[in-house]
């Protein structure tokens, strides 16, 4: 068996119930309760923004080259001076394990295990110090920025104890989304269970055992901070009070001088932006808008993906989340100029699929499907895609 043979062979690793993304997202459907399958997948207001994400990215197309000289492919990209195996991570979700049973814990082990990058969310299901412990301090932390300074620091000094990296801040979140399905479900922050909810939970058995085993979901971060006794009533409005407010260059500016591993500002979509965010000194950028779940009205990720990397390309590092789903998504955008692509759904569908065994699959499957790619068209290295895209199929950037 050739080299390039032996690098796309089937893999035992892969469930034959699941060989897709949408195969993933039906089972997990089936065995999750709504309420949770629901805050997974909704998006803000009318969720056009949650479509168009993944619609414009598809209308991306790429060139195949048939007869060149072509020597096999490699996934493995280079970020911020660490080569990892592919060029996808793990975007960061919170309330991670209201959705299934220690997802948080699943797919931080399973990133480890495929070398690709995992960031945990503020309002994360587990806490910097254990994730830091199961990716071997490889781990990046997503800070949802607190009105508090205090609060701020403290989480940046735990950060820089675990040995984690990255830091990423949000830009994108200025206000909680108005989210109906959440609303409806009681699942702003904190979630409620309400007796419609707690229905749900009965035919559900897989996610209710496991909840059972793993004990009840909470922000294991921030608990050291959250005021004992609490109502749930109370609960949020103090998670509410203490994320509110927008990022500012100020902000930034504060962090970075604090900060002293690699930063990254997520939400970037306008040059404007870019370039403040150059100036103050952060070392890359991810395009998104969290997801479809804050802002209806808005572009699509690709769209500013592909202005910003016209003119900024060569002077940051540009990553993208929201709308990729698949390989062929990946493929999409780092052609159209993303060094690095993100996901959330895709995994935790496939840990809603699969449980335990859903980040090994899903992640082992997302590899095999973009090295599948880069074989049919000729791509020998992740740089390398830029070179297939075929520009006249790319979405109009106007606003």
């Amino acid at each position: 068996m050739s080299e390039t043979e032996e690098k796309t062979a089937p893999t035992t690793n892969i469930d034959p119930r699941c060989p897709s993304v949408d195969l993933m997202h039906e089972r997990a459907r089936r065995r999750m309760p709504r309420f949770a399958y629901e805050y997974l997948t909704g998006g803000c207001f009318t969720e056009i923004n949650l479509e168009r994400n993944t619609k414009e990215i598809r209308d991306i197309q790429l060139m195949p080259w048939y007869l060149n000289d072509y020597k096999g492919s490699d996934l493995k990209t280079e970020l911020f001076g660490k080569t990892y195996d592919a060029p996808f991570g793990v975007a960061p979700i919170g309330l991670q394990g209201l959705m299934w049973p220690k997802a948080t814990e699943i797919l931080a082990s399973a990133a480890y295990k495929h070398n690709i990058p995992f960031i945990l969310s503020t309002v994360g299901t587990a806490s910097i110090e254990t994730v830091a412990e199961l990716t071997d301090c490889n781990a990046w932390f997503q800070l949802y920025h607190p009105t508090d300074d205090d609060l701020r620091d403290k989480l940046l000094d735990r950060v820089a104890a675990a040995g984690l990296p990255t830091l990423v801040i949000l830009a994108d979140t200025p206000t909680f989304g108005w989210r109906p399905k959440e609303i409806r479900n009681g699942l702003s922050i904190p979630p409620k269970m309400s007796l419609r909810n707690i229905m749900q939970m009965t035919t559900c058995p897989s996610w209710s055992f496991g909840q059972l085993l793993a004990g009840i979901p909470d922000f294991k971060t921030m608990k050291p901070y959250i005021p004992k006794g609490l109502s749930m009533k109370h609960l949020g409005l103090f998670m509410n009070k203490t994320f509110s407010g927008r990022l500012t260059a100020d902000k930034i500016s504060a962090i970075r001088d604090r900060w002293k591993g690699k930063l990254v500002v997520k939400g970037i979509v306008n040059p404007e932006d870019a370039e403040k965010a150059i100036k103050l000194g952060v070392d890359g950028m991810i395009v998104s808008n969290h997801g479809g779940r804050q802002l209806d009205v808005g572009q699509s990720t690709i769209k500013p993906l592909t202005a910003l990397a016209e003119e900024f390309g060569n002077k940051t590092t540009l990553m993208i989340d929201s709308g990729v789903r698949n390989g062929p998504d990946v493929a999409n955008s780092i052609a159209s100029g993303a060094k690095f692509a993100f996901m959330g759904r895709t995994f935790m569908y496939g840990v809603g699929a699969l449980g335990a065994k859903g980040g090994d699959h899903t992640m082992t499957m997302l590899k095999r499907q973009l090295q599948q790619v880069m074989e049919q068209i000729a791509c020998e290295r992740i740089s390398d895609f830029p070179k297939h895209l075929v520009k006249s199929a790319l979405p109009a950037t106007g606003g």
